[in-house]
């Protein structure tokens, strides 16, 4: 696993190892940038879900000026602490320890707005439509702003949740991310 593009560009990142987590491949992970490129420079990104830290830190090397990690493992939160120090980061992140749903209303406290929320949650585990309703309950998009779906191809994306539509989506592989606006 490794930093793509960026400010650091090439940085091994360290790999989650025994625990339960599956980070995004490089190649949807390119593909994810290629697509939101023009979005990211001095960017406010959320990364729900954020396991390794993998897609949080690529926004941060390709620009974005703060990214917050929200992930409920003690283990997981120390392994994107030590991204963060092996790329340099650690001044541009916030990391909030909680689980889905119970993170939206310290998400909703902290009074941030996002450009960019990318969620890759547990194949299979009917967390999306949780998840999105929790964006579109807090208002924590930027008019404009993108929430981002990673999952497997046996998931169905829903069309609609609440005010977020589904606008676009792309198959990689066994992968499908879906591009969520705010209507």
């Amino acid at each position: 696993m490794r930093v793509i593009s960026g400010s650091v560009k090439g940085r091994r990142l360290k790999s989650p190892g025994n625990l339960k987590i599956r980070p995004t491949a490089d190649r949807v992970k390119e593909a994810l940038f290629n697509i939101i490129r023009d979005r990211v420079p001095g960017s406010i990104f959320l990364d729900l879900f954020a396991g390794t830290g993998n897609i949080g830190i690529e926004a941060l090397s390709r620009g974005a000026s703060m990214v917050v990690f929200v992930e409920q493992h003690y283990k997981t939160i120390q392994l994107i602490k030590e991204n963060l120090g092996l790329t340099g980061f650690n001044d541009y992140a916030t990391l909030l320890k909680g689980n889905i749903p119970s993170c939206f209303s310290s998400l909703g406290a902290m009074s941030y707005k996002y450009d960019l929320i990318f969620m890759d949650p547990p194949y299979l585990k009917d967390l999306i439509n949780c998840a999105l309703s929790g964006i579109d309950e807090y208002d924590l998009l930027l008019p404009g702003g993108q929430a981002i779906v990673e999952c497997s191809k046996l998931e169905d994306l829903p069309l609609e949740v609440n005010k977020l539509r589904l606008i676009r989506q792309e198959k990689y592989g066994d992968t499908i991310l879906g591009f969520y606006m705010d209507i």
